[in-house]
C-alpha cells in the first residue's frame, strides 16, 4: 500500500469539524423541529413550499430558496450561524504549517441539515478516504460532503494566508477556518475562494482501493427503500411508512445485502446504515453514509456480518425524526 493510502509521509494533520448552530440564538433544534411539524407551510426558519403530488409520486418539498444545482433541495433550516470547529467566520480557527509542508485534513460534517461544499483557496484537494476507508487518491477543486460523510484530504500547503470555506450548499453562508504558513492579512470572513466554482467531486466519484473492496459474490437479498416525503405536513417516509411503523429490513447472517435507495422527493439524502459498511455499486467506494440526490437512485451492497438490530436512516436528522428510519435486524 502507498503512502498515500496508508497516511504515511504527512507533515500536519488538521480535523475540521463543520456544523450548523442555533443554540444560545434564542432557539433550540426541538423548537425548530416543533415548528416544522406544526405549522402549515412546513417550515420553522425559511419557509417551505408543498410540492405536491406529481405523477402519483410524493414530491418532498424544500426550504425557500434553498436549492442547489447539484442537490436539489438543500434542506429545511436556514441557520444563523455555519461553524468550523465551534468558531464563527468571524474568529474562525487557524491551521498552522510551513509552506511546502504536506498537510492531512480530516473533514467531518457534523450538520443536521446542511450539505457543505469544501474548498482551500488557492490550492487543488487530493482525496484520499471516505468515511474512514482509502480511496483511489482523486484530485478535485472542492468536495461536496452530506451530513454525516466523514473525508481525509491532502493539500501541499502554498506560502501565505489562506481560506478553508466550507459554503452552505444551497443555503446562505459559510463556516471558516484558515491555513497560515506566513505572515499576512487574513482574508475576510465572507471569502468565496474560486475553487468553489471549479470541479466538484461527490462521494459517488470515487472509487475504493482493492484492500477495502467487498469480495465479488452473488447477491443473496435485496432491500428497495423509496424514499419519498413533504413539508406540509412535514413527513419523510421509507415505502410509504415513517418509523416506527416502517417494515425492517429482514436478512440472515452471512448473506450479501443489496439495498437500493430510490428517491422519489425533490430533496437530497443521505443514507447511513449502522453496524456496517457497504461499497456502492457504481462507484465501489467503501463507506456507511451515502448521498442519493432527486429523482435518483443509489445502490449499495453490504456482508450481514454484525448482527444486531440496526438503524438505516436519512442522516439529515430532522427527515430521521419524522419517519425516514428503519432497522436492519438479524440474529447471529
Amino acid at each position: 500500500m502507498d503512502e498515500v493510502a496508508d497516511h504515511g509521509g504527512d507533515d500536519v494533520e488538521w480535523t475540521v469539524v463543520l456544523d450548523g448552530w442555533v443554540d444560545g440564538t434564542g432557539r433550540t433544534p426541538e423548537q425548530i423541529l416543533k415548528g416544522l411539524t406544526s405549522t402549515s407551510n412546513g417550515a420553522a426558519t425559511g419557509s417551505g413550499n408543498d410540492m405536491g403530488g406529481m405523477g402519483g409520486m410524493d414530491m418532498g418539498g424544500m426550504g425557500e430558496g434553498m436549492t442547489s444545482p447539484m442537490l436539489g433541495g438543500a434542506g429545511d433550516i436556514a441557520y444563523p450561524h455555519y461553524l468550523a470547529n465551534g468558531r464563527v467566520p468571524a474568529a474562525p480557527v487557524t491551521l498552522t504549517a510551513k509552506p511546502g509542508q504536506r498537510a492531512r485534513l480530516r473533514l467531518i460534517n457534523a450538520g443536521s441539515d446542511t450539505a457543505f461544499r469544501v474548498a482551500l483557496g488557492g490550492h487543488r484537494l487530493t482525496v484520499t478516504h471516505s468515511d474512514g476507508f482509502p480511496v483511489a487518491p482523486l484530485t478535485t477543486d472542492s468536495l461536496l460532503i452530506g451530513m454525516g460523510e466523514r473525508y481525509d484530504v491532502l493539500v501541499t500547503v502554498g506560502d501565505g494566508v489562506f481560506p478553508l470555506v466550507a459554503l452552505a450548499e444551497g443555503k446562505q453562508g459559510n463556516a471558516l477556518a484558515l491555513v497560515r504558513s506566513a505572515t499576512g492579512t487574513p482574508p475576510t470572513a465572507s471569502a468565496r475562494p474560486t475553487e468553489l466554482a471549479g470541479k466538484v467531486t461527490l462521494s459517488t466519484d470515487l472509487t475504493g482501493t482493492d484492500t477495502v473492496l467487498l469480495q465479488k459474490r452473488s447477491v443473496d437479498r435485496t432491500h428497495n427503500l423509496v424514499l419519498s416525503g413533504s413539508m406540509a405536513p412535514y413527513r419523510w417516509t421509507l415505502n410509504g411508512k415513517t418509523f416506527p411503523d416502517t417494515d425492517p429490513l429482514q436478512v440472515e447472517a452471512g448473506q450479501r445485502v443489496r439495498l437500493r435507495f430510490q428517491n422519489m422527493s425533490m430533496m437530497f439524502h443521505p443514507m447511513h446504515v449502522h453496524g456496517h459498511t457497504f461499497g456502492l455499486v457504481n462507484g465501489g467506494a467503501s463507506k456507511d453514509t451515502v448521498i442519493v440526490r432527486p429523482m435518483q437512485t443509489g445502490e449499495v451492497d453490504l456482508d450481514a456480518n454484525n448482527p444486531g438490530k440496526w438503524a438505516t436512516h436519512c442522516h439529515n436528522i430532522y427527515h430521521a425524526e419524522t419517519g425516514m428510519m428503519t432497522t436492519l435486524s438479524y440474529p447471529s
